[in-house]
């Protein structure tokens, strides 16, 4: 039998990285021409299991390519891509704006939080910014948020997190008026394993300080820890467990950047029964003993 075509599709974090994510924080910003000029201004349709990409477009074009439709759109507007949609984009070397991407952690945070309003980011959309108070708002908030990320102070996550909620908000109003270029909800296609998929990284999300083994949750989603395996090899490029301890990893970078817990206490709130045991696991995934990461965190 033929693969599926969206078995092809390549799994990144950020296009173009198979590495973990790359911040403590749980949101990364760049400006489109930063990443899309190294690809010659054309991103390849690709998708990502757990992160959601909003886009600000102020100026130029850009051709969307989304779920195999393709559609022809000119700034300002802003674009979702919800996790697991298959999208790609041409850029006009004109073009000038911000991809701010949310981790999942981020994500359920904003659902808790906002409720109806986070349903905007669930659903695959681009909508233009027609007035001129709209596009200011939008740009006010996009550039706040670039300068705190490139720029960190004291209480940077704080107000991140602030600032993507009222970034949410203003685009809850946007999708309030109604579809707009092809707002679309995923496709059918591969739904249930992609509900899997979802499924087992909310469980992740609730319950990996507790580290339960890979049967553990295979059991509360009722399959078998190699059907589980196949999924998550197949739909987010990585085994149940990398994505288990990609969480954690994203969780001890949060802990030793932002707080001023020993390494001691981090390794236990993260479950790990020894430093030791915590210490080889975080210099394993990223080559830096905890101590080393914080001190390099703290020193820029």
């Amino acid at each position: 039998m033929a693969p599926s075509p969206a078995t092809d599709v390549p799994v990144f974090k950020l296009y173009g990285e198979t590495h973990h994510w790359p911040t403590p924080d749980l949101l990364h910003c760049e400006s489109i021409p930063e990443r899309s000029r190294l690809h010659d201004w054309r991103i390849r349709p690709h998708r990502h299991a757990d992160l959601v990409h909003l886009l600000h477009v102020s100026v130029g074009d850009v051709a969307l390519e989304l779920e195999g439709s393709t559609r022809q759109l000119q700034g300002p507007l802003v674009i979702v891509v919800p996790a697991m949609s298959i999208h790609g984009f041409r850029f006009s070397p004109t073009i000038r704006g911000h991809i701010i991407t949310l981790a999942r952690p981020l994500a359920e945070r904003l659902d808790t939080r906002l409720a109806e309003q986070a349903a905007a980011l669930t659903r695959a959309a681009a909508y233009p910014l027609d007035e001129e108070r709209e596009t200011a708002r939008f740009i006010t908030l996009v550039a706040q948020i670039d300068e705190e990320y490139r720029h960190p102070a004291n209480g940077r996550d704080s107000l991140l997190e602030a600032l993507i909620q009222a970034l949410t908000v203003e685009l809850a109003r946007l999708a309030d008026r109604g579809p707009q270029l092809g707002s679309q909800p995923l496709p059918r296609r591969h739904d249930r394993a992609r509900g899997h998929l979802q499924n087992y990284l909310a469980l992740i999300e609730g319950q990996f300080r507790q580290q339960p083994g890979i049967e553990e949750f295979a059991d509360q989603l009722g399959m078998t820890s190699a059907h589980l395996n196949m999924l998550c090899r197949r739909l987010a490029g990585r085994s149940a467990l990398q994505l288990l301890h990609e969480r954690l990893l994203l969780e001890a970078k949060r802990q030793l950047t932002y707080t001023n817990m020993t390494i001691s206490q981090v390794a236990d709130i993260l479950g790990f029964s020894e430093p030791a045991y915590f210490t080889r696991f975080f210099k394993r995934l990223t080559g830096l003993s905890p101590r080393h990461f914080r001190q390099r965190q703290h020193a820029e």
